[in-house]
């Protein structure tokens, strides 16, 4: 094998000459020594079950796991709660055999960069159990009817994406020069040989049978084959499946759209996708084939993949939990660095810089800087530190086109804005065209709040129309569809963005049009129903922080009676409206305290003839749902409705007089904007 692709040597540079490494270096071996004494690194011979029924019952919230634990049959909610049953456990011996894998990696990791055999002697130790005990990993009866089944989990899925970090540990083992004895290699081989049948197999129904190729399951079976072909040396195996029908190019052709997004248009799926493509180049390139340039038919790229995480991000480099997947989760923050780490080496992203940061925050870096076993695998090696100055390069508004997604920037304005008006996404997708998250540049107001873990009774809400900040109509949810973008364009002083849907509803439009200057963004919401029959129009917002007004009033108990709660769905919670606010002629204010420095959004909302702003009480935000927030609930009776609410941040924004033929006024500091919706062209400021 040629140096150039032995990332063992990266390692053992990069502690050598950068101070960062070797401190992770370090700090990596002092986590798997206190791992080692407390017994913990034996592998279970009972296999996972399915990591998603790792949720509270009652919090649903995702249960605690603790990695020095060597066996566990009680599982523990962050609220205090302790939970029993075999499809916790199963899901408990998820977690421990994917932190054993990773603990083969760290150990393999650690010897490439401090040269101390005892973690090699780990790392073979974890590797060659695990290839002794796959064998006898039944096909698994558990599993759900509708999952493709593994041997050591309820998923080929799971075992897939933790096949994948056992080889890489193998490999970079071998690259070190570690021997394993004959014995040792038959177990290990034979663990290969089964993998590659299953894999396989599992590709066929997949791609075949169930005429599913584009699957985001296709990339992850993929990267386990990889991963085979290259610890066996198999350059014709692996370049044969780069080319095959559900293969690497063929995948990247149908799996991301052509303005590189995912097909299910969900960040997360976009990381888990792009993430296996990366683990696949890796294994491509140790056979000498280099696929970091490989684009799909109609462009796709893992370099567009990566540039569009960095669009995405909010300016803290958080990114927006769009359909299925979780806000933030540990996993998960490691497999962004991952990824974010790969595409600097590899792209020079600079726009990854803060989504980096972020994710070692949440990896436990209190200031961001490098830390964990990603970084010391993946960092790359041309600086000593994750520079600060991209974390203030102003970025521009984006459209994408084929996905659905839109942002809104001005240089001037902290305030900025992404609406999902694209496909509904499949399996993944949520009930939610033209959702809109409103973002400072400090903290995001009305995030995506993602979804639980699948094994959540609470599940569907996140799913629910009612759950975005969108419009619903009588309080059912929308249809799986389509929106449209009807105008977009940006100058120097506003972006504008008008999304519209016609199949949400029966017989009703929706029209969203978002104004974006230096000072404020308009919002303004109209929705039309063609069959003259009166509905319950309602115009959801789902901020992280409690509206303040001193317009908002709680409801009485003889108010209660008047404002029944809001059923969503028979076998999900009530909705409790818990006040109202009095409007003062056409205007009510309302405030949003950060928390960050005392920012304050200010939020103005037009209140026209027979419509009236409520504030309901919600689940909370699915990292933990069991921790209610407040909505805001505008909504009218009729055939059409028009919603309009001014943002901005500072002393206000003050809306005067609705002035007739769809002219509105917004007074900010002074100085006053006029603002007319045209049927034919949208907005235009008059």
């Amino acid at each position: 094998m040629s140096d150039a692709v032995k990332v063992s040597e990266t390692i053992s540079a990069k502690v050598q000459r950068l101070a960062w490494a070797s401190e992770v270096a370090n700090s990596l071996k002092e986590e798997m020594d206190g791992l080692q004494a407390s017994g913990s690194l034996n592998i279970p011979l009972e296999p996972g079950g399915w990591w998603h029924q790792y949720v509270c019952p009652q919090h649903h919230t995702e249960l605690l796991f603790d990695p020095s634990v060597a066996d566990a049959t009680g599982f523990h909610c962050p609220h205090g709660c302790v939970v029993e049953g075999a499809e916790y456990r199963g899901a408990w011996l998820v977690y421990k055999h994917q932190q054993l894998a990773r603990v083969a990696l760290q150990a393999a990791a650690v010897y490439a960069g401090l040269r101390d055999y005892a973690y090699a002697e780990l790392s073979k130790r974890l590797i060659v159990a695990y290839a002794a005990q796959f064998p006898l990993y039944p096909v698994h009866p558990d599993a759900q009817p509708w999952m493709l089944k593994g041997r050591a989990f309820h998923q080929a899925l799971t075992e897939s994406i933790w096949s994948t970090t056992l080889i890489r540990a193998y490999v970079l083992l071998l690259d070190e020069g570690v021997v394993f004895s004959s014995d040792e290699q038959q177990k290990v081989d034979i663990f290969l040989h089964l993998l590659e049948e299953s894999m396989r197999a599992y590709r066929g129904i997949l791609i075949h049978e169930r005429d599913n190729a584009e699957n985001n399951y296709t990339a992850w079976l993929n990267a386990s084959l990889a991963c085979v072909y290259a610890a066996r040396g198999e350059r014709h195996e692996l370049e044969a499946l780069v080319e095959a029908e559900g293969g690497f190019r063929h995948h990247l052709s149908i799996g991301v759209k052509p303005d590189q997004l995912e097909f299910e248009g969900s960040t997360y799926y976009h990381v888990f996708v792009l993430r296996a493509y990366l683990i696949f180049a890796e294994m491509a390139k140790r056979c000498e084939k280099d696929l970091y340039a490989c684009e799909g038919s109609l462009g796709q790229s893992m370099r567009g993949m990566v540039e569009a995480l960095a669009e995405l991000a909010d300016d803290r480099g958080v990114l927006p939990a769009l359909h299925d997947g979780p806000m933030e989760r540990l996993p998960y923050a490691r497999e962004i660095a991952e990824v974010a780490e790969l595409g600097l080496s590899h792209y020079a992203v600079e726009g990854l810089v803060p989504i980096l940061r972020e994710a070692y925050r949440q990896m436990g870096s209190a200031d961001g800087s490098r830390c964990g076993l990603e970084a010391l695998l993946y960092g790359e090696t041309a600086s000593t530190a994750i520079s600060l100055e991209a974390l203030v390069k102003p970025r521009g508004s984006k459209l994408w086109p084929a996905t659905g997604f839109v942002i809104g920037r001005q240089a001037d304005n902290p305030l900025s804005f992404l609406v999902d008006f694209g496909e509904h996404g499949g399996a993944h997708g949520h009930l939610d065209k033209l959702h809109l998250t409103l973002m400072h540049k400090d903290q995001t107001l009305t995030p995506d709040f993602g979804v639980v873990p699948y094994g959540s009774t609470l599940r569907p809400w996140f799913g629910e129309t009612a759950s975005h900040n969108t419009v619903s109509l009588g309080g059912k949810s929308q249809a799986e569809h389509t929106g449209r973008c009807l105008r977009f364009e940006q100058t120097e002083t506003s972006t504008y963005a008008w999304l519209q849907s016609d199949a949400a509803y029966p017989d009703c439009k929706l029209d969203r049009h978002l104004l974006l200057t230096s000072d404020w963004l308009l919002e303004w919401f109209d929705v039309t129903l063609t069959n003259e029959e009166p509905q319950s129009i309602e115009w959801w917002m789902h901020p992280v922080v409690a509206p303040q007004s001193r317009q908002l009033v709680d409801l009485s108990f003889a108010d209660k009676v008047q404002y029944p709660p809001i059923h969503i769905q028979p076998n999900l919670p009530e909705l409790p409206i818990v006040g109202r606010v009095l409007p003062e002629e056409s205007n009510v204010s309302l405030t949003y305290l950060l928390s960050s420095d005392g920012v304050q959004i200010h939020q103005t909302a037009l209140m026209l003839s027979n419509q009236e702003l409520l504030t309901v009480r919600t689940p909370g935000q699915s990292i933990d749902p069991s921790v209610p927030l407040t909505a805001l609930l505008h909504r009218q009776i009729g055939t059409h409705a028009s919603f309009i609410h001014v943002y901005r941040v500072g002393t206000g924004a003050t809306l005067g007089s609705y002035l007739g033929g769809n002219r509105l006024a917004i007074t900010a500091e002074g100085r006053t904007t006029t603002v007319q919706l045209l049927p034919e062209h949208g907005l235009l400021i008059v």
